[in-house]
């Protein structure tokens, strides 16, 4: 069997790489040529996997498809669709500002492959789509540009993804699979193809079930983070730990209140409620919305402009110290004559630590370090942002105007394949080399600032349409202690292993404020009192 899988991504390389496996499967991955991802192509085909992160079995399953059963390759010819027994569709879909889709790389795909189409071919959508769209978007691109019938000459289903980032195959093997065709032989096709891969139950649906259980699911996820995200704000005001109330609360083992934090990132949260919206308005009957989405979305979106608010009451707390209480090794601090009520961290060094959404990561879409950086800048402060795994090109992708990578990094891609797997797994930090077995327990943090719920994003004082004019200057390091080097405060935005050894709070000691505003609630206090260092969490009661 000859399948074709379009786009080499974190859903597309997984899901290629696992049917590769399956005896007399032969795949054949396309991708294009761009600046930012056509370099994937070689690095595939030379069985090396493009993630910097830490993801468990897939480097060893693409040297064994692509080297030796040589069961998988990739190209930029989307014309080897004419061969395909079976074409997946593992482009992204994106919205824009105005939170509406934006389908010019399905569009794309969709009349390409019409182009080669042959009966009998199984076609199926992975991307997570408006519902509606398989079959008001995707089918009619199809049938013009082949001149067939689906459902009579070619066989069409929507089958989502449930990957992540870290747990690319566990979750491609593992999770539940639900499959929806535009009639009950083309789930059938796409059931017996995923069954080759899925080891748990293929749930069998509808197109349009299908399209709509996908986006329920992560708006589901999305709209209880924010009330996680929300708690945590009230719980700043009254002074108390949301932590510790979310571990009573959970005490109950029928709810399961989320984490808060820094902020939502990823290809789907921040999207996947607006498709959800877009599709019920769009095809809906009566053209009903949810508002609940709207305000969850406005509440995760607010989260990275919190954290900048903590950062600033930590620094206004620590400007309020003697001068004894500086650090030593360092430079004294800025004058404070330079801050102004526009721009009241203007002279202030931050570190912002995580460029990544997701820990263990290299995956910086939709990141809330952006928006933070973002905002941070706007308020006058010179920001470093460190990331381990974060590749130069797409921190460059983000537009925070420049970045350098540390000494000893690598460039872009091609150096990568050698350090890329060490760097998963332990980091060199201020001369001292942490593995995976050493970290700081993970312990709730008592020390923060009260903010009110009423801090949304749209109403912040330094809000979207401030932060999105700022021409940023920031610096971008794989070096550890050259972003904390001088820095007035750091702000921890994503939980990598690296932030949680004690090689890291080492590390500290060549900040000129030792001061953490920790967005995850994953730093230790104990650890940090005895190291000297003052910490602020999300969710915290107000320092005393």
């Amino acid at each position: 069997m000859h399948i074709v899988v379009i786009g080499m991504g974190y859903v597309g390389i997984p899901c290629a790489a696992l049917l590769a496996d399956v005896p007399e499967f032969q795949v054949t991955g396309v991708q294009r040529r761009s600046a930012r991802s056509g370099w994937k192509i070689d690095a595939l085909n030379q069985g090396r996997s493009p993630f910097e992160g830490h993801e468990p079995g897939l480097a060893t399953l693409l040297q064994r498809v692509v080297l030796e059963k040589r069961t998988f390759h990739v190209t930029d010819d989307l014309s080897v669709c004419r061969e395909a027994d079976a074409i997946l569709l593992d482009v992204q879909t994106p919205v824009d500002a105005n939170r509406v889709p934006q389908y010019e790389s399905l569009r794309e795909v969709a009349a390409g492959v019409g182009r080669y189409l042959r009966p009998g071919t199984l076609v199926v959508i992975e991307s997570t789509v408006a519902p509606g769209t398989t079959q008001h978007v995707v089918q009619p691109l199809l049938e013009q540009e082949s001149g067939l019938q689906a459902g009579q000459d070619f066989f069409l289903a929507f089958a989502y993804e449930r990957v992540m980032p870290g747990k690319l195959l566990e979750f491609q093997i593992t999770m539940p699979r639900v499959v929806g065709g535009i009639d009950p032989a083309s789930t059938r096709r796409a059931v017996q193809l995923y069954a080759n891969v899925v080891q748990a139950e293929i749930h069998s649906t509808d197109c349009l079930t299908a399209e709509l259980a996908k986006t329920v699911e992560n708006t589901y996820r999305d709209v209880n983070i924010a009330f996680a995200n929300e708690m945590a704000l009230l719980c700043e005001s009254l002074g108390v730990d949301v932590f510790e109330v979310r571990r009573l609360v959970n005490s109950r083992s029928d709810r399961h209140m989320h984490l808060p934090g820094a902020g939502v990132g990823g290809h789907c949260l921040p999207k996947d409620p607006w498709l959800l919206n877009h599709g019920a308005m769009t095809y809906g009957c009566n053209g009903a919305t949810s508002s609940l989405l709207a305000v969850a979305r406005q509440i995760n979106d607010h989260m990275p402009l919190h954290m900048a608010d903590l950062v600033q009451q930590a620094l206004e707390d620590a400007w309020g110290t003697t001068p004894a209480a500086e650090n030593p090794r360092v430079a004294p601090s800025p004058p404070l004559l330079a801050c102004t009520p526009v721009q009241p961290l203007a002279g202030a060094r931050i570190a912002v630590l995580g460029v990544a959404y997701l820990e263990d990561s290299d995956d910086t879409r939709n990141t809330p370090a952006a928006p933070l950086i973002r905002a941070l800048c706007a308020r006058g402060a010179t920001v470093v942002a460190h990331d381990p795994y974060v590749r130069l090109a797409d921190w460059e992708a983000l537009g925070l105007n420049r970045g350098e990578r540390g000494e000893g990094s690598e460039s872009k891609h091609e150096e990568h394949k050698e350090h890329k797997e060490d760097r998963g797994l332990k980091h060199r930090v201020h001369g001292v080399e942490e593995g995976e077995g050493v970290s700081v327990p993970s312990v709730s943090n008592p020390s923060s600032l009260s903010a009110s719920s009423a801090y949304l994003a749209s109403r912040h004082p330094f809000g979207e349409a401030a932060i999105s004019a700022v021409n940023s200057n920031v610096h971008f390091t794989q070096d550890l202690l050259e972003a904390l080097t001088g820095a007035d405060c750091a702000a921890l935005v994503t939980r990598h292993h690296v932030y949680l050894t004690p090689a890291f709070l080492q590390a500290t000691q060549a900040m000129r404020r030792r001061i953490l505003v920790d967005g995850r609630g994953c730093l230790s206090p104990q650890a940090c009192a005895r190291g000297g260092i003052t910490v602020w969490g999300l969710g915290k009661p107000r320092r005393r």
